[in-house]
């Protein structure tokens, strides 16, 4: 007989997408039901579960009663907390986590809601649509319900099913690519192959719904740096989804990749050599209308952001501006824009800037040729 599992209350997980800071994330899965990337931190030592789909509507509804005691109440979010006198007088008490989740919800303006954990799109088809009709009911304003997906699981998913989900309200389908390269998908485990991510970013786009895909400049290492931005593009040109988002590559420590590292298996490149990738990357994208976000701490350069074709030359002009500089201001920029001296390429014609970027270098004993490692310590506070 299989043990009932208890509800104990309004969950969360632990990541989403940048873009995805202002939604409501309401947990449908536990983790990833992969968890074997090399070079992925996000769960591992965790066991993947799908939650009961009444649990996913009972959190739903708590969310939903305090946005309509928070809105009654006309509360501003500097008085939210005078709200909890009025909420402990329920009779099931105050669930902080979905109270919290309310108040955020009501902040940012209830446009967008975000479905976790890593691949919610695993579960049946049968409960996906259930709990966004009850999303819908309960929050008919919302704009945007977004959800991570693998290549895989969308590949095996019916076209009639995945337009009934979008039917249904998710509009909106985040897939990490990270590479187009079967090469490069082997190396780093991603379970998944160059055809299966081109079927399903086609599938998504032929549902309706808007696809984000994400590209991961790095991840090939040295040897497959050009296979990666190449084989990638070509992908994403046979896709075209509505946008790019690029995700460089980090090694947070305890990472099998990093491991892989620290033993000499695996030769990481720096970030000029990065930024050679992106651009080969972003030249080699042809006849789409993507559009690119650099929306990662990540990424080098914030500034490369546009749409296909019409800013293609904007988007490159920085990578190629940084890559004719000499090595000493190319490495005042990589280590004033990591430290947050620096913002933007553009930052380096500034005397005051590019003064108190060169004393951050020198603060941290950098040279052209130590620039790298000292970058790779700096990220890791990031991840």
């Amino acid at each position: 007989m299989k043990k009932i599992e208890p509800y104990t209350g309004f969950e969360q997980g632990p990541i989403r997408p940048p873009s995805e800071s202002g939604s409501l994330l309401i947990r449908i899965t536990r983790n990833c039901p992969w968890n074997r990337c090399t070079f992925c931190p996000v769960y591992k030592g965790t066991k993947f579960s799908l939650r009961p789909v009444e649990h996913v509507l009972k959190d739903i509804d708590q969310v939903h009663q305090y946005v309509k005691i928070l809105q009654d109440s006309q509360l501003k979010t500097r008085k939210f907390a005078s709200a909890n006198l009025q909420l402990s007088a329920t009779n099931d008490g105050i669930d902080q986590q979905a109270l919290y989740a309310a108040k955020n919800f009501i902040a940012s303006g209830m446009k967008s809601i975000f479905l976790q954990d890593g691949n919610s799109l695993i579960i049946r088809p049968g409960d996906m649509i259930p709990i966004l009709q009850h999303l819908k009911k309960a929050f008919p304003s919302v704009e945007r319900v977004t959800s991570y997906a693998r290549s895989h699981t969308i590949a095996r998913i019916g076209d009639k099913d995945l337009r009934r989900i979008a039917e249904a309200g998710l509009n909106r389908i985040h897939i990490g690519m990270e590479s187009g390269s079967d090469k490069v998908l082997k190396m780093v485990r991603k379970g998944t192959n160059r055809t299966t991510q081109i079927l399903a970013g086609q599938k998504v786009k032929k549902a309706g719904m808007e696809l984000s895909e994400y590209y991961m400049p790095g991840l090939g290492g040295r040897k497959l740096s050009q296979e990666n931005a190449l084989e990638t593009a070509d992908a994403l040109n046979q896709i075209n989804p509505d946008f790019i988002r690029l995700r460089t590559l980090a090694l947070p420590n305890g990472t099998p990749l990093a491991e892989q590292y620290e033993a000499g298996e695996f030769d990481k490149m720096g970030d000029v050599d990065t930024a050679r990738e992106l651009l080969l990357f972003l030249e080699s994208l042809k006849d789409i209308t993507s559009t690119v976000k650099s929306d990662h701490v990540l990424n080098l350069f914030t500034e490369v952001e546009g749409t296909f074709p019409e800013e293609k030359e904007k988007m490159v002009a920085p990578i190629q501006e940084f890559l004719q500089l000499d090595p000493q201001d190319q490495m005042v920029f990589c280590i004033g824009k990591r430290t947050r001296r620096l913002s933007k390429l553009e930052d380096l014609k500034d005397l005051s800037k590019h003064r108190f970027a060169e004393q951050m270098c020198a603060d941290l004993g950098a040279t052209t040729e130590n620039m790298d490692a000292i970058v790779d310590s700096i990220i890791k506070q990031f991840i």
